[in-house]
């Protein structure tokens, strides 16, 4: 077990705020999804910030509140969107803080099925070769993260979880 927070990065649909529960209830510690958060927070969902005010807008609010939720005491399992680590100013923020980041790797195409059976709006993902193309500048900065667990179609949230907390007793 580990006394730091812990932040799930990862491409979207990749399993981040499903796995961050799964660990949470591992762990019987509170967990955040920080997209929840910012929509609590500001009254509208990240998709509708960025088709309002553009994606800058958004990871200003987004980088804003992951302070926030940082700043909070208790050992948390935080669930990031899938921007907030590719952000500099993010990763300073969640360094300074000592939080464990973790990468849920999926492969692209996993990740594109669920964005399209979940049907939500995806303003960075409106088409497949917009999305392939931003989880590909992406994936090397998710190499970045501390510790990478690799997520096939197969696993369940419970397996991946699993595989978190056994990294955690190894990443002390």
């Amino acid at each position: 077990m580990t006394n730091r927070q812990i932040i799930i990065v990862g491409f979207m649909g990749c399993g981040k705020t499903t796995v961050a529960c799964s660990v949470g209830r591992k762990l019987n510690c509170a967990v955040i999804d920080l997209d929840d958060f910012i929509s609590s927070s500001e009254g509208r969902s990240p998709a509708e910030i960025i088709e309002k005010e553009g994606e800058n807008s958004f990871r200003e609010i987004e980088t804003r509140m992951l302070a926030e939720v940082l700043t909070q005491n208790s050992a948390i399992v935080i669930a990031a969107g899938g921007g907030v680590w590719t952000v500099g100013e993010n990763r300073r923020l969640i360094a300074k803080h000592e939080a464990l980041t973790i990468w849920l790797d999926a492969p692209f195409e996993l990740c594109w099925n669920r964005i399209q059976l979940k049907r939500e709006r995806r303003p960075l993902a409106p088409s497949m070769e917009v999305a392939e193309r931003l989880y590909r500048e992406r994936e090397p900065i998710y190499e970045l993260a501390e510790m990478r667990i690799p997520v096939a179609e197969m696993d369940s949230a419970e397996e991946i979880a699993i595989r978190v907390v056994e990294g955690l007793a190894t990443n002390r």
